[in-house]
């Protein structure tokens, strides 16, 4: 963990300033605005890029991605500039939380994967390229979205503290534990042997 030395009513404000930001659902704003439609009406429901994809628009599931990276990079990096890493890390997690669990969408948000490696990627750039190597590798070796997600959250922690970025730990372990928790449908389908490969 890192040192607390922002007050907690400060960490209280960049706690909701965090989940404010993180919970603005761009998959379903790009959606409607280049006109394909509720993106919660299309395949899985889901409002991050993997499902906007499933509109057949790739400018359309780009963009969610990388607004949906720059969501919980943006927070943690404001954070940290304005206040310091520990406020950094409320507001990237809570950027996380409100993209899973947008007030906006009653609470049924995306699982988080862009926020996770962009919020990653901007409190340490060399965890965050290893995690998403790792997406890559793995979506690259077995063509499925959900397994690659579940291996750069599962090895996040190692990244840290392979590559010295200890005071991330705590944070990279409820992190993962929330990735994990949102595919929960996800690997009972890789269990059954039903889980789509990406462009199915």
């Amino acid at each position: 963990m890192p040192i607390i030395e922002t007050s907690v009513l400060a960490l209280l404000i960049w706690a909701v300033l965090g989940y404010l930001f993180g919970s603005v659902p761009f998959g379903v704003l790009i959606s409607r605005l280049m006109g394909l439609g509720n993106v919660r009406d299309i395949g899985s429901g889901n409002i991050g890029a993997t499902n906007v994809l499933r509109t057949g628009s790739k400018p359309a599931a780009f963009a969610t991605l990388v607004l949906d990276g720059a969501k919980g990079a943006i927070a943690a990096l404001i954070a940290r500039a304005v206040a310091g890493e520990d406020a950094a890390q409320v507001a990237g997690l809570m950027a996380l939380i409100g993209h899973c669990y947008p007030i906006w969408l009653k609470f049924n948000g995306g699982k988080g994967v862009a926020t996770f490696l962009g919020l990653l990627l901007a409190l340490s750039l060399p965890v965050g390229t290893a995690c998403c190597a790792t997406w890559v590798a793995f979506a690259a070796l077995k063509r499925i979205s959900s397994l690659a997600a579940l291996a750069a959250a599962g090895t996040s922690t190692f990244w840290m503290t392979l590559l010295g970025y200890s005071e991330g730990f705590v944070m990279g372990v409820i992190l993962t534990t929330l990735i994990f928790w949102r595919h929960r449908s996800n690997i009972t389908r890789l269990r059954a042997g039903t889980e789509p490969k990406i462009g199915a």
